[in-house]
């Protein structure tokens, strides 16, 4: 069907990274979730896990220290293969209850009906082990949900939009992007709303 229009505002926003484990998807909204500010209060003053580790990673595994026990932050490289900034490290290995697990990877997230721990190997020695945990956070990255528009839109190597400075426009005339499709920065509710009002005034 074609639609035609004098202006377009792509919203189609970015989608969480999975470590498409069979169990995570099974427990997603029981104790697995991509969003520790959204859904970290709910685990108050118990023990959670997250994975990842790049510098959003980190400053998730700060948010949770102040609200949960004890924060197991699981990575899959060793301390020289970490992608976040060394203040965002330092921050991490600094804070009492965060215990890191280096060269590890998740093997199942444990639970029938909601999250009770985790099963995680070490990639060197294979060793494996169970940490009880009641929440398991996934903190790998997002995808810009952009694929549609490749070939007609400008994006950068990671797939989101480019806007030109200070506004929703893109690289065509008359379309917009606003929204988690076009932020790789902040990727709050708050700023995508502020964004697709840019994006109405600039249409309009």
């Amino acid at each position: 069907k074609l639609v035609e229009a004098d202006s377009v505002i792509i919203a189609t926003g970015a989608s969480a990274k999975w470590l498409n484990l069979e169990s995570e998807q099974r427990l997603n909204g029981y104790g697995v979730s991509a969003c520790a500010v959204c859904d970290g209060f709910f685990f108050r003053n118990k023990e959670v896990a997250i994975v990842g580790a790049g510098d959003t990673a980190c400053e998730e595994a700060l948010y949770l220290s102040k609200l949960c026990s004890h924060v197991h932050m699981i990575v899959r490289k060793d301390e020289h293969g970490m992608r976040a900034s060394k203040v965002m490290q330092d921050r991490v290995r600094n804070t009492p209850n965060i215990k890191i697990y280096w060269n590890t990877e998740t093997l199942e997230v444990l639970g029938e009906h909601r999250v009770e721990g985790v099963k995680v190997r070490n990639n060197k020695s294979n060793e494996e082990q169970t940490i009880p945990v009641s929440a398991f956070f996934v903190a790998i990255g997002h995808e810009p949900n952009s694929a549609i528009f490749k070939g007609w839109i400008d994006m950068d190597e990671a797939g989101y939009i480019k806007t030109m400075p200070g506004s929703a426009r893109t690289n065509v005339d008359g379309v917009f992007a606003a929204g988690d499709v076009q932020d790789k920065i902040y990727r709050q509710a708050v700023t995508a709303a502020g964004s697709g009002c840019m994006a109405a005034l600039d249409a309009e």
